[in-house]
């Protein structure tokens, strides 16, 4: 039988269970805002302020690197558009000279980019007559056969008789026997030489129109022969002063920079242009093609004051300005709207909106400015 002490211990039991506090759990969507809160994000994210937030980890992902800039003057700059030309003295055109057919040289037609040498013969050019032009050759050849075999057959007979005929006889027969022979040795090759087609000079095929058999008229161009170690690039300036006025010029190939030498600017317009030639590396200016269009960046003799930077550290932002990217603090980086002037096709002289000690961002400045 249980004690007196039971229902003692049991209302203790009660009491302690109705004071404890109850936990209510919210069915989903009505939580009452006691939740945990939720993880800080310290990814790159573009501020209020338009400034970007980038931490470490990101900017070494990301490859971005910076320069710090600085004030000077440099030389100011202009774009040409240029093209890449042959040097006349290293290379050359390879025409007809007589309308005629086309036959293949000792070593077959050569074709684009063959090796060749100075003075090699390249192709055959067999003269073409027509009908009638042939008939009136056949006919004269046929004329002076009979004339020459008259002639053999007087001074022949002349010198049999020599003792009796003057001197000057016989030596006027064999001079007309010698004119027939070389006139009929003329019209003999007018039938059947051919005209060689050579090599001007030592170089590449560059260009090759011939095919075997193929008729080409006079002063066509069969092949074009260029020197690859001695090509020329030739800008066309519009305005006289810049041509006047060039104290380096560089090429822009990509991001690369090869500098060029000036060797004159012509004295004659060419479709209201002054051509300017410039000569450079061989081994860079051999990779180019006879004709491809290329972009000249000239350095004048003016100076403009201003901070130099990359030419890829200017980007475009939403209303279309021309900004860089300043690092303010480590994880901070703050655009700037600015003004520029080119220099040298891979670089630009920036005139306001950057000062001396700006820390830019010179690669990875436009993942920069995809952040948002």
């Amino acid at each position: 039988m249980p004690g007196p002490r039971q229902p003692c211990i049991a209302t203790l039991l009660l009491v302690a269970a109705l004071c404890t506090p109850l936990s209510a759990n919210a069915g989903e969507g009505h939580d009452h805002g006691d939740a945990p809160p939720a993880a800080q994000d310290n990814g790159p994210k573009r501020q209020p302020d338009g400034s970007v937030f980038l931490p470490k980890p990101a900017q070494r992902q990301l490859g971005v690197r910076t320069l710090v800039v600085a004030e000077g003057q440099h030389p100011k700059g202009f774009e040409l558009a240029g093209t890449v030309v042959m040097d006349p003295n290293a290379g050359g055109k390879v025409q007809a000279a007589l309308a005629g057919r086309l036959e293949a040289g000792p070593k077959g037609l050569p074709g684009v980019g063959q090796t060749v040498r100075k003075g090699e013969v390249l192709a055959y050019v067999v003269p073409t007559a027509g009908a009638i032009e042939r008939s009136n050759q056949v006919a004269q050849q046929a004329e002076l056969r009979a004339a020459r075999a008259l002639a053999e057959l007087r001074v022949a007979r002349l010198k049999d008789l020599q003792d009796t005929v003057p001197r000057k006889d016989i030596e006027a027969a064999e001079s007309e026997l010698h004119s027939l022979t070389q006139r009929l040795g003329a019209v003999g090759a007018g039938l059947s030489t051919r005209d060689a087609l050579v090599a001007p000079v030592s170089g590449v095929i560059a260009s090759a129109h011939a095919v075997a058999g193929q008729v080409v008229d006079a002063r066509e161009l069969v092949f074009e022969v260029v020197d690859p170690t001695r090509l020329r690039v030739e800008a066309l300036a519009y305005d006289t002063a810049q041509a006047h006025s060039v104290a380096g010029a560089t090429l822009a190939l990509g991001g690369q920079r090869v500098p060029l030498r000036l060797m004159g600017a012509a004295r004659s317009l060419r479709d209201q242009a002054l051509p300017i030639t410039f000569s450079g590396n061989a081994a860079v200016l051999g990779t180019l093609a006879l004709g491809q269009p290329v972009r000249v960046f000239v350095q004048s003799e003016d100076k403009v004051e201003g901070v130099q930077v990359p030419l890829a550290s200017l980007l475009r932002n939403r209303a279309n300005q021309t900004i860089v990217w300043v690092k303010e603090s480590p994880e901070r980086f703050v655009p700037r709207t600015v003004t520029f002037v080119p220099l040298d096709g891979t670089s630009v002289a920036v005139t306001s909106g950057l000062k001396a000690g700006d820390r830019v961002a010179t690669q990875g400045a436009t993942l920069i400015n995809q952040v948002r």
